[in-house]
């Protein structure tokens, strides 16, 4: 196996006691990258055309595998058309990214206002407007983005360390400022803390931080630690309390070996990728005073997290904590592309010129974005609204522990993940997928829904946009549940007329 595929296989396997699962893993991951590009499904013409289109002129590697292979061609709320007209509802936000939904009016409004886009006069071959490229200069957009943005952290619990930010074109890119930051500061300090099976990125120093020590191509100044995962394996699980002792003597240990080399400890909210695994608070609080107490950099990675996803605006609020560095992207910029790492200035200050410098950091576009979608939090009901519609997910996705293909399902605010089961001789990785086209190809009643594919092989994460209807939320939850419930039946009838 190709070193990247390893890696990023092996980024997202959270089960490694066995070496004999993981490797019939990677086999079914092998396999399914052979079906990729002859995913096809009836009564899908034009999608199957565009299918056979872009595997002509497009690797598999640019997506992720899922058995759908969903053709999007419009977009409108909490919902997806297909080319066929088919409605699918979203239950992914487009990876956690759509939280205020698909092309929202009022947002859009906005935007084009921020841009000078509102008033535009087709009879001319140019126009006055926001320039949409200004790298290494400055626009009046990227300032009041910054300084918004700023604002809007410090004045929530948590932010009082977030003085200044640097702009990324991706999540990947942020991280790695963020930690360039943190081994900048004081020569001899080169050692990285990372929870173990985290996600921060494919690239650098954030493919360094993601996954184990068990991956290939490994950076030696990477040290992983433990992260409570069965103790928050499911909602019932997750309200026991939590003991500790385990988790401060391994980091006691690791301040003992390497001392003041350690310059940085780098963690998610949740682990997203490696299974959708939302800690209790109080580890999230002892990562923290384990860095206060040893004047070690905390870099919170909140891009899969921020903008109200986990409940709170930011989820360092939600989980008591108070980074020195946060990372921001995903819903930021609610479906434009736009990054940041937001921090304390003395630290930044150890960086030089044209250190963080790209292309498209703060593009004009990108901070129009931000400032957009800064307004509707400010000035809506959407996180009020977020946490009945919390209320809603969870109840609907713990029915599913009902069946016997679900093993376990966890989360919190608009964030869960749905862990298949083995059922008879199909390995939970299968069932998973199962799901997955089942609810793509939706019921008797032409209901839909929309998932990626499986995160670590075998959970499906749910995450609508934060202003799903409630109503339409509980009809598409029901649906799924006898989705769910009717793969588990073909299951079972396959091995009875096996037999």
């Amino acid at each position: 196996m190709r070193p990247a595929a390893q890696r990023l296989r092996s980024c997202i396997r959270v089960e490694f006691e066995a070496s004999s699962y993981w490797e019939a893993c990677c086999k079914m991951s092998n396999s399914l990258e052979k079906r990729h590009a002859a995913i096809r499904h009836a009564g899908e013409d034009e999608s199957n055309d565009i299918r056979h289109r872009a595997a002509v002129v497009e690797p598999s590697a640019l997506r992720t595998y899922t058995p759908s292979l969903a053709v999007l061609a419009k977009s409108e709320g909490s919902y997806h058309w297909t080319p066929e007209g088919r409605k699918l509802a979203d239950f992914t936000s487009g990876v956690l990214v759509a939280n205020l939904g698909h092309n929202p009016t009022r947002w859009w409004q906005r935007v084009f206002a921020y841009l000078g886009l509102d008033a535009l006069d087709p009879s001319r071959e140019f126009f006055a407007a926001s320039t949409l490229t200004a790298y290494n200069a400055l626009t009046p957009l990227e300032l009041q983005a910054s300084e918004r943005l700023v604002a809007s952290l410090r004045g929530q619990a948590g932010g009082a360390r977030l003085e200044q930010v640097m702009w990324a074109a991706t999540g990947s890119e942020a991280v790695q400022k963020a930690i360039w930051a943190a081994l900048d500061r004081r020569p001899g300090e080169d050692v990285i803390l990372a929870t173990r099976y985290g996600f921060h990125g494919k690239k650098g120093l954030a493919g360094a931080v993601t996954g184990s020590e068990r991956d290939p191509q490994r950076d030696p100044r990477v040290r992983f630690i433990s992260f409570p995962t069965d103790e928050c394996q499911s909602v019932a699980r997750r309200r026991k309390p939590l003991d500790l002792t385990p988790y401060r003597n391994e980091l006691s240990a690791l301040a003992a070996e390497y001392g003041t080399r350690i310059c940085s400890m780098v963690t998610e909210p949740y682990l997203g990728g490696g299974g959708s695994y939302h800690p209790q608070k109080e580890y999230m609080q002892l990562l923290e005073r384990f860095c206060r107490e040893r004047d070690i950099v905390f870099i919170l990675d909140e891009v899969q997290a921020n903008f109200g996803r986990t409940g709170s605006l930011y989820a360092f609020t939600h989980y008591g904590v108070e980074p020195d560095i946060v990372v921001l992207g995903k819903g930021l910029g609610n479906g434009v592309p736009v990054d940041a790492a937001v921090g304390r200035a003395d630290l930044f200050a150890n960086m030089h010129y044209g250190e963080g410098s790209d292309t498209l950091s703060a593009s004009p576009l990108g901070c129009a974005a931000v400032l957009a979608t800064l307004d509707e939090f400010e000035t809506t009901d959407v996180l009020a609204h977020a946490c009945e519609l919390s209320k809603v997910i969870e109840a609907g996705l713990c029915r599913l522990a009902e069946l016997d293909i679900v093993a376990h399902v966890r989360g919190e605010g608009v964030v869960w993940g749905v862990e298949c089961a083995t059922f008879q001789d199909h390995p939970a990785e299968e069932v998973a997928a199962a799901c997955v086209e089942a609810c793509y190809l939706g019921d008797a009643s032409g209901r839909a829904i929309h998932l990626l594919g499986p995160l670590a092989g075998k959970v499906l994460r749910v995450s609508p946009p934060l202003v799903m209807p409630l109503a339409e939320a509980r009809d598409y939850l029901d649906v799924m549940f006898h989705i769910f419930a009717s793969v588990e039946h073909r299951f079972r009838a396959a091995r009875g007329h096996g037999h």
